[in-house]
């Protein structure tokens, strides 16, 4: 390292749109010289910024520990995001006979920076990152493929392609495939891409009944979350996927061929009516409040299906489904008591598939026999 620079030799391709992309090998414990780490967390203004999961110790340690051990194979690629501001410059002399001229080697330089400002981002192999400063072998040349991209879209987008394999924790995932606009994503991807951008919707719209009650994993330590964003997101699925939902209607129509205004405004709705039938049960914590737990905001999804395939563009305004839903109300037990079906306590009622459809199955059963007198 000369100065505050690192020099190296690399290989350079073209891909997408004229984006440069380097091949080369760093020393292990240069790694976050180079580059930061992009947590996933919202700025101040509520927008969401970078991508990274938190740190998983015990995966950082096994590395470590592998590591330590001497003589070690470490062939995996971290891959990088780099600013224009590395130089790259080619070799000069004659071509090797029979060169494809799919890449071009040369000198990459790579400006060392303060934390925070560094050239790069770590889109894949912040575990070992962390875990090849920590080792007590800090020569292991490390290979490295970076692509030079100032775009947080383009960043995000690569994060979740490589990360789509792995276990990658569904907070983390459900969060971050709202953001990109216009880019490829895989097809299991792209059909949660709908019920994650409403979650964040309902989320920020101070409108909304759900506004900062939801969790998401950007928001650590927010005293207001109390609903995972996998249940509300799972609520939403459930709801478009089934030909009789509520939001259903909604799939094939509007922008892209999803009608996302339509949905929101049924679960504006339907939510706010829920919030103001059972206040007492709304915004506390699941622990206290089975209305949050994620079997709860499930079971009530499907009474919304319900209550709407009744409806059927009759009266779906905010006063006839605050009606409807105070047909089961006396029955609910969301905060004491024991429900007459399943014969369960209120606090015994479990995220599990078969406690939601116990509980899913009691409202359903409690809102057509108010429907039968």
């Amino acid at each position: 390292m000369a100065g505050k620079e690192i020099v190296i030799r690399a290989l350079r391709t073209i891909q997408a749109e004229g984006l440069d992309v380097y091949a080369f090998f760093i020393q292990g414990s240069d790694i976050v010289k180079i580059a930061d780490i992009s947590r996933v967390e919202c700025d101040e203004s509520g927008n969401l910024k970078g991508f990274q999961r938190p740190e998983i110790r015990s995966h950082v340690k096994g590395i470590v520990d592998y590591l330590d051990q001497g003589t070690v194979l470490f062939p995996s690629a971290i891959i990088l995001a780099m600013s224009p501001a590395v130089h790259f410059a080619a070799a000069h002399g004659a071509k090797p006979a029979g060169d494809q001229k799919i890449a071009q080697a040369g000198t990459l330089t790579i400006p060392v920076y303060d934390e925070g400002q560094r050239v790069a981002r770590i889109v894949d192999g912040q575990q070992r990152s962390l875990a090849l400063v920590q080792t007590g072998s800090k020569s292991i040349p490390v290979p490295v493929i970076g692509f030079v991209s100032d775009s947080l879209e383009i960043q995000r987008e690569q994060f979740i392609l490589v990360n789509n394999a792995k276990p990658l924790p569904a907070q983390v995932i459900n969060e971050l495939l709202p953001e990109p606009r216009s880019i490829f994503l895989p097809r299991e991807l792209s059909a949660r891409k709908v019920p994650s951008e409403i979650c964040n919707l309902l989320n920020r719209d101070p409108e909304s009944p759900f506004h900062k009650l939801i969790k998401r994993i950007s928001e650590k330590g927010s005293r207001t979350s109390v609903i995972t964003d996998t249940a509300v997101i799972a609520m939403i699925r459930n709801s478009m996927n089934n030909p009789l939902g509520a939001l259903a209607p909604y799939k094939a129509s509007g922008r892209d061929g999803v009608d996302v205004e339509g949905m929101y405004h049924v679960l504006i709705t339907y939510w706010s009516a829920v919030r103001d039938v059972f206040p007492e049960a709304w915004g506390a914590d699941p622990r206290r409040s089975r209305l949050m737990h994620s079997a709860g905001i499930e079971a009530m999804g499907v009474l919304m299906d319900r209550i709407y395939a009744r409806l059927s563009g009759h009266g779906e305004d905010y006063k006839t489904v605050r009606r409807e839903l105070e047909k089961v109300a006396s029955a609910c037990r969301w905060t004491k008591g024991t429900w007459e079906s399943p014969g369960l306590a209120w606090n015994e009622i479990q995220n599990t598939r078969r406690d939601i459809r116990k509980l899913q199955d009691a409202l359903v059963q409690v809102y057509s026999s108010t429907i039968k007198r």
